[in-house]
């Protein structure tokens, strides 16, 4: 519990009666910004417009524009299966991202912020999404800003609302943000957009890897909505002995292929981590949930772990390890590269470990990325309640094998792609550690 003490006078100026407000550290971080040796201004000074888009009825479609929402923003890939249409979609101007904006979340979850790079510019936002545009400031400035610490818990400060906590244009222009000077904010402004390029580059090395696998196999056939089959009991007491509609008729559903072979065959080790008691620390292993390994940048603020927790081992992952979403949402998919290797990751991701001897993990991880691949994973959980996905039944999964020229191909592509991506985290960490490092100098 904190307690502090604030005047009549702090109260009437905020007109903020709630403890949460006045005992939040953004106040002291407020507090601090305003000792900047270079001066300081309210953010609604240094930008053209901040802005979200009103509420509307979303009419989804099968194909169009893609449609983000605060919690897709932040993700490595930016799909989050909806789509819209001018032609069913009101104002759809006011959806769209400008490049080069930063995207601060501003309803539900508060203060998680995305540079706009080409990708986001194609895309449509939520009203749960502020846009702030930059005028008199480097863009990568102002999101690095945004995105440190300080900023963070500046953003965070002027929530309201005793349900779904909000945040309004009003309120992030009245932030504090420092005159830094020009040869700074280019330096910082230089990382980050070298970062968002090279997301850029790492997302369409991805896609053209998926191009390249679907080219050879197709689509997937495999309906998940309703659909009736015959299925012989022979059918059934060779697939596990499983009653379930999904998983039997998927099945059968799948494309078959001339030459594959079984995951099993291929994995060194298929297991689930550790599902012991976390101890959280300030200072220990980050700490990512299946959710928090989806997104772009996972370790820019993760929980750490005791490095005393029992079977620690078994939570670390590796390079080249390949995590699959095995509860609640399965078929979530990514491979560990240099960024997170040594990480912990919760039990609720399945680690896939190849045997590199006999494949490259990157094509395994390649093939559960295209659209049939996707449907594989999906049709095998079960559980009534919270869906499960079990590793005897990953290791049944049939990977198709194509020609030496295509693997190759498909095998430099997802390199490239992890690489790229990891180059890319470390470019816009550098940034904001920068940022807070310059802040951190005013305050000692």
């Amino acid at each position: 519990m904190k307690v502090g003490v604030v005047t009549n006078k702090f109260i009437i100026s905020t007109i903020r009666f709630d403890g949460d407000f006045h005992l939040c550290e953004g106040l002291e971080v407020r507090k601090n910004i305003t000792k900047s040796p270079f001066g300081y201004k309210p953010i609604g000074d240094v930008t053209s417009n901040i802005y979200c888009p009103g509420i509307f009825r979303r009419n989804y479609t099968k194909s169009g524009v893609p449609f983000l929402g605060g919690g897709d923003i932040q993700k490595a890939e930016l799909n989050s299966g909806k789509f819209l249409r001018k032609k069913t979609t009101p104002n759809y101007e006011s959806l769209q991202v400008p490049k080069g904006c930063t995207l601060v979340t501003c309803g539900g979850t508060i203060g998680d912020t995305v540079f706009a790079n080409d990708l986001l510019a194609q895309c449509w936002c939520s009203q749960h999404i502020m846009r702030v545009i930059p005028s008199d400031i480097k863009e990568g400035m102002l999101y690095a800003y945004l995105a440190s610490k300080y900023g963070h818990l500046l953003l965070t400060t002027n929530t309201y609302g005793s349900v779904i906590p909000t945040l309004n244009a009003s309120n992030i222009s009245s932030l504090p943000i420092p005159n830094f000077p020009i040869e700074f904010q280019e330096e910082i402004d230089s990382l980050i957009q070298q970062s968002a390029k090279l997301r850029v580059e790492s997302t369409d090395a991805l896609g053209k890897a998926i191009k390249l696998f679907e080219a050879v196999i197709g689509k997937s056939q495999v309906n998940l909505g309703y659909n009736s089959k015959r299925i012989s009991f022979k059918s059934i007491s060779t697939r596990f002995c499983r009653f379930d509609s999904q998983y039997q008729i998927g099945k059968s559903q799948l494309s078959k292929f001339n030459k594959t072979m079984k995951i099993g065959d291929l994995a060194a080790r298929i297991f689930v981590g550790n599902r012991g008691k976390r101890n959280y620390v300030s200072k220990g292993v980050p700490f990512l949930s299946s959710s928090d390994m989806m997104l772009a940048n996972p370790l820019r603020s993760p929980k750490n772990i005791s490095k005393n927790t029992p079977s620690l081992s078994e939570m670390i992952v590796n390079e080249g390890d390949i995590l699959i979403s095995r509860s609640g949402t399965v078929s979530n998919t990514i491979i560990v590269g240099k960024n997170l290797s040594g990480v912990a990751v919760s039990e609720h991701a399945m680690r896939l470990v190849i045997d590199k001897s006999k494949i490259a993990p990157e094509y395994v991880f390649a093939y559960f990325m295209t659209d049939h691949g996707q449907d594989a994973l999906k049709i095998l959980p079960y559980g009534s309640v919270i869906v499960t996905l079990g590793e005897d039944f990953l290791a049944d999964v049939d990977l198709p094998i194509l020609d030496e020229d295509t693997y190759t191909q498909i095998v430099k592509l997802i390199q490239e792609y992890i690489s790229k991506a990891d180059e890319s985290v470390a470019l816009e960490n550098s940034a904001i550690d920068k940022v807070e490092q310059e802040i951190e100098k005013w305050n000692n």
